[in-house]
């Protein structure tokens, strides 16, 4: 009578019972390199070593005024509190570019781009 039990444990689940229940499931880290490339993020630039970067680059006074809200295919967009701060990040990107490439290597920050917000 065990072929029986074993019969009906099987019509009532609709199927055999699984076996290994995370045969399917994925761990988002396996993924997340192949999204990144996708998307424009290369060689692992976290947005932890932006920021600090941008602190060394920028200095105090215009890290306050000025932050980096997006970075994608070698494109950095600052956020910009006013008008005025702006034009005078402007004047400074060449030298704000060359700080980049000696902080974060050449190739990294490509372009600078402000966003008045």
């Amino acid at each position: 009578m065990k072929w029986l039990r074993e019969m009906t444990l099987r019509q009532w689940r609709h199927g055999d019972p699984v076996l290994d229940p995370n045969r399917n499931v994925h761990i988002a880290s396996e993924h997340v390199d192949s999204i990144l490339k996708k998307v424009g993020v290369h060689g692992g630039l976290d947005e932890q070593r932006l920021r600090q970067a941008w602190q060394t680059v920028a200095g105090d006074f215009v890290a306050k005024h000025a932050e980096p809200e997006s970075f994608r295919n070698g494109v950095l967009v600052l956020k910009v509190v006013q008008p005025s701060m702006r034009f005078h990040l402007e004047q400074l990107k060449g030298k704000m570019l060359n700080n980049f490439h000696r902080e974060l290597g050449k190739g990294v920050v490509k372009q600078i781009r402000f966003k008045i917000g």
